[in-house]
């Protein structure tokens, strides 16, 4: 067990499957950190949990919302669990966002000391998203920027025509080029969009940004409300616009997209075969596990990480 202070770091945990995988995370957790603030927003209607099973420093988010893949539904549960953590006497000085099927791959000793001694306010993937990238030639493992491009700063409109004596008509027209979608989107030179990863880690000033911003829900928020996969940009482009924050363009997160080549479009499951290039990584935490397909790896990093 970790002898530092428990208020260093919390962690932000969403989790929808697998309980048995998520007692283990937290109770990980536990032991590494001394029993740190783990705020947890879990989507009851997906699975049950037994809470009354949870140690008394884990916060459930109350009541839960039901939460889909890619949908806006998953950033407001992410805030409600990032304003609870905030809201706590004893908040933390950094918190990490961890889905169930995350687990550390470094020492408490290490986590603590690198962001201890870190002059970033926030590890986040960030990648600025253009109208130039999106016309240029991209190497196949950044064509995701061209997707980031196409969700977030575009503008579609769809005509339906299905009357008596005419053929069915549908039509859409995208606009693509920046002076056309100006009106219709909140980016500007000013404020520009931003995509990444989705998980990442921030000191106490940058969440209370975040908590704040997202609190005035002014044009960005409503404009990622109404997109799919804002996930990997509403907090990008929150973070990587505010002048008065430091950002590492590191997730500190190991993630075997290697599978995205073969049109399987998530992240690989890691196995036994993969605790090589864990431990080679300097990331802190790594996804994605799964309990029911390879246990073993989690127990080695149990003993690796004690």
């Amino acid at each position: 067990m970790s002898n530092s202070p428990s208020n260093s770091i919390g962690f932000v945990l969403l989790t929808h499957t697998k309980p048995q995988q998520i007692y283990k995370l937290i109770n990980k957790l536990n032991k590494m950190f001394n029993y740190p603030v783990i705020v947890c927003h879990h989507d009851f209607s997906k699975c049950d949990l037994a809470v009354d099973t949870l140690s008394k420093n884990v916060l459930l988010v109350r009541p839960h919302l039901q939460t889909e893949w890619a949908d806006f539904s998953v950033e407001e549960a992410t805030l409600q669990a990032l304003k609870l953590m905030f809201e706590v006497s004893d908040a933390p000085d950094w918190f990490v966002l961890l889905s169930g099927a995350d687990y550390p791959i470094k020492t408490a000793r290490q986590i603590l000391d690198d962001l201890a001694s870190s002059s970033y306010d926030a590890y986040i993937q960030y990648e600025q998203i253009t109208y130039e990238t999106y016309k240029s030639d991209l190497k196949p493992n950044m064509l995701w920027l061209k997707n980031s491009y196409q969700r977030y700063c575009t503008k579609s409109f769809s005509f339906h025509s299905s009357k008596k004596y005419f053929a069915q008509l549908n039509i859409e027209i995208r606009l693509e080029h920046p002076l056309l979608t100006k009106a219709f989107l909140p980016f500007s030179k000013k404020l520009a969009c931003f995509s990444g990863s989705q998980w990442f880690c921030a000191n106490r000033k940058a969440a209370e940004y975040i908590i704040d911003f997202h609190a005035q829900r002014n044009a960005v928020t409503l404009h990622y409300s109404k997109v799919r996969h804002a996930d990997e940009a509403y907090f990008q482009t929150i973070l990587a616009n505010a002048p008065h924050l430091k950002l590492k363009n590191d997730r500190r997160r190991y993630i075997d997209w290697s599978t995205w080549s073969t049109g399987y479009p998530h992240p690989k499951v890691l196995l036994m075969e993969d605790l090589p290039n864990l431990l080679a990584s300097s990331a802190h935490f790594a996804r994605k596990f799964d309990i029911d397909i390879d246990s073993n790896i989690l127990d080695e990093l149990d003993r690796i990480t004690s």
